[in-house]
C-alpha cells in the first residue's frame, strides 16, 4: 500500500502562492490504496487486524495533518506504529511532519525506517530526497530523486523532476535545473510551480522572451497569484512592454491590493 503525501518545498516568495495552487500547506494527500500489493502486506489474521488498527490511526493522523494539528497527528502516528511497527506509510508520514517542523534528525530516522520497510517506493524516496535538499546535501538528494523517478509504479515523476530542479537551482546548477524543470513541465504543463521556476530562471538569465512565455501561461489563468503577476510585470518592464505592464499592474492591485507586491508596485520598488 502507498500513501501519496505532497511535500511543500521551501521556495522563495515568488513561488509560494503558485505552489499553494498545487498542494495545500500541511496537506497529507490521499488515503492509502492498493492494499495487499506490497511486500509489507499482512499474511495472517493477527497481522491483518494489527494493520487495520494501524491504518485507522494513520487516516486520523492524515486528517489532523491536513488541518495543521501536527502534535495530534504525531500522537495518532505513535498509536499507528505501536499497532503495527512494520507499517511503512506511518513512518513516511511521521517523516513528513518532522520535516515540516524542521526536526531533520527525526525526519531522517522516520524516512530511513520507511525505506527499510518498503524499499524502492517512489514516494518515500522523493520525500527523503527533499529532506536531503533542505539540509543542502545536494548530491545525495539528486541520487534519491533519480531513484524515485526510476521506481516501478511511481506516477509522480513530474513532482520529482520539479523538486530536483529547485534543488539544483539552489545548488547553483542552473543548466541542470533547467533540464529538470523542463522535464517536469513536459510531464505536467499545468503545474504552476514548474512554470514559475522556469520563468524566474530565464528572467535571472535575462532571457526575457522565454521567461515571458512561461509566466504569461500562468497569469492568463485562474492560477495567477500576486507573485506570478509581479514576476510577469518585471518581465514586461524588462522588455519595454508598457501596455502589458500596466494591465498586469491593474490586475495585481484589483485582486491583491494588500499584497507586498502591490505595495512595492505603488512605491516603484522593482527590486523587491
Amino acid at each position: 500500500m502507498s500513501i501519496h503525501v505532497p511535500v511543500l518545498p521551501r521556495l522563495s516568495a515568488f513561488a509560494v502562492a503558485a505552489l499553494a495552487a498545487l498542494v495545500l500547506s500541511g496537506c497529507a494527500g490521499t488515503a492509502p490504496t492498493d492494499a495487499g500489493t506490497r511486500s509489507d502486506a499482512p499474511v495472517t489474521n493477527e497481522q491483518a487486524q494489527a494493520r487495520n488498527r494501524a491504518l485507522i490511526r494513520l487516516e486520523l493522523a492524515i486528517e489532523y495533518f491536513r488541518q495543521g494539528q501536527t502534535t495530534v497527528a504525531l500522537d495518532e502516528l505513535k498509536l499507528s506504529i505501536a499497532a503495527d511497527p512494520t507499517f511503512a506509510d506511518a513512518h513516511n508520514l511521521r517523516g513528513l511532519i518532522y520535516m515540516q517542523l524542521n526536526d531533520y534528525r527525526l525526519a531522517d530516522e522516520s524516512f530511513r525506517r520507511a525505506m527499510q520497510l518498503r524499499s524502492g517506493d517512489g514516494n518515500i524516496l522523493h520525500n527523503y530526497a527533499w529532506l536531503l535538499c533542505q539540509q543542502d546535501r545536494f548530491t545525495e538528494s539528486f541520487q534519491y530523486f533519480g531513484q524515485a523517478i526510476a521506481a516501478p509504479r511511481y506516477t509522480e515523476a513530474a513532482k520529482s523532476y520539479m523538486a530536483m530542479g529547485i534543488c539544483q537551482s539552489r545548488a547553483g546548477l542552473r543548466d541542470e535545473a533547467e533540464r529538470s524543470l523542463m522535464r517536469a513541465y513536459e510531464l505536467d504543463a499545468g503545474n504552476p510551480v514548474a512554470g514559475m521556476q522556469l520563468a524566474q530562471l530565464f528572467f535571472d538569465r535575462r532571457e526575457y522572451p522565454r521567461a515571458q512565455f512561461y509566466i504569461r501561461r500562468i497569469n492568463n489563468t485562474e492560477q495567477a497569484s500576486a507573485e506570478s503577476l509581479w514576476l510577469g510585470m518585471k518581465v514586461e518592464r524588462a522588455m519595454g512592454n508598457q501596455e502589458a505592464l500596466t494591465q498586469l499592474g491593474l490586475q495585481l492591485k484589483r485582486r491583491f491590493p494588500q499584497s507586498r507586491q502591490a505595495i512595492a508596485f505603488d512605491r516603484g520598488a522593482w527590486n523587491e
